[in-house]
């Protein structure tokens, strides 16, 4: 892995340039496979991307989440297995695999026993997903808040030594062969001065064929996020759109607002946007993003989630938990773990 400086190229005459690369470019140099995400019933936005030259698996982390005072249901976790597999199945034929930040759905975290409700994952998980790859991580140790310095520096303790090399990423540039992988100084998880903290946008280069993923930005909901996207010049922009389902209760309309501004100027601009994560916990996210998709397809582009673009249904399981519960009630089985007191519940795998 030699590490390097990318230059980004001018801003001006962007439309131009990418129109005349717009179609099918995940077919050239930049191969993408989407491994788990929101659209495939767990959180998560797991990408798995391939050029001429290189492997890398981005983000390699899924998990569950609080939803209506529920428990996830059954079909939740099943959808969370798969991810599992998927995940160390696309992680064994990665030469790299990058760390945007230390949220459990963005990474495998490395405890000592198994999160049997949430992630799934373990000490043997993380270094079955980690060992003996090239690992650039978010730096845990600046542009971090509190709950993340800790699993950060957990996470790096632990994978540090079966990793083929662990490297802080924060606002450097890497070079495989011909294939440039290169990340943003730290960039806000959503609004400024937010308490979530900060994350990595990753962008993946090879002759001229330009990829971007940028997980928890939540829109972009800021300005100052939307022009960095923009200036990288991509034809594909993997992102995570604006927790929805938090509105008037973290996210006020004025921010959900102006994210869903900044995603229809990228719409006009991006011939490709894999549209993911955290907007799909709203059941009217589709009706929300009206503006989006009716800007995309003004210029002749696509707007897809990650589920329409690798061609599968879409299984948008978290905001369904109630119904979920209520037209599909779990066995017998399943209900003597949900009654299990805590501590024992968190030690045992839900029987599926």
């Amino acid at each position: 892995m030699q590490k390097g400086q990318q230059s980004l190229r001018c801003q001006s005459c962007r439309c131009d340039e990418l129109s005349q690369r717009r179609r099918d470019t995940e077919t050239k140099n930049i191969r993408i496979e989407p491994v788990a995400f929101e659209s495939f019933g767990v959180r998560s936005m797991c990408t798995s991307v391939k050029t001429p030259d290189v492997s890398i698996l981005i983000d390699a982390g899924a998990s569950l989440g609080h939803r209506f005072r529920l428990l996830p249901h059954p079909k939740e976790y099943e959808a969370l297995r798969q991810a599992r597999t998927a995940i160390a199945r696309a992680a064994s034929s990665a030469h790299i695999i990058t760390v945007s930040h230390y949220h459990f759905d963005h990474y495998t975290a490395a405890w000592n026993n198994v999160d049997a409700i949430w992630t799934w994952s373990s000490r043997d998980e993380a270094e079955r997903i980690y060992s003996d790859k090239i690992v650039l991580a978010k730096d845990w140790r600046k542009d971090v808040n509190p709950s993340q310095r800790r699993r950060g520096w957990i996470f790096q303790e632990i994978i540090r030594d079966s990793s083929r090399e662990f490297l802080v990423a924060d606002g450097q540039s890497f070079k495989a062969g011909d294939t440039v992988i290169s990340f943003s100084k730290p960039a806000p998880h959503g609004e400024d001065d937010t308490q979530l903290g900060w994350i990595l946008i990753t962008t993946v280069e090879r002759d001229g064929d330009v990829l971007v993923h940028a997980s928890d930005i939540q829109g972009p909901i800021l300005d100052s996020t939307a022009k960095l996207l923009l200036d990288s010049l991509p034809q594909i922009l993997i992102i995570g759109g604006p927790p929805l389902y938090l509105s008037d209760y973290k996210i006020g309309q004025d921010s959900l607002s102006k994210a869903l501004g900044n995603l229809a100027s990228l719409a006009k601009t991006i011939p490709l946007m894999i549209l993911d994560h955290h907007l799909l916990r709203a059941e009217n996210w589709r009706q929300y993003c009206s503006p989006v998709f009716e800007a995309a397809k003004a210029y002749g582009h696509r707007v897809l989630t990650a589920a329409e673009f690798a061609g599968n249904p879409e299984r948008e399981l978290e905001h369904q938990r109630k119904i979920l519960y209520e037209s599909e009630p779990p066995n017998e089985e399943f209900q003597k773990w949900l009654n299990l007191p805590e501590h024992k519940r968190g030690k045992m795998l839900p029987p599926l």
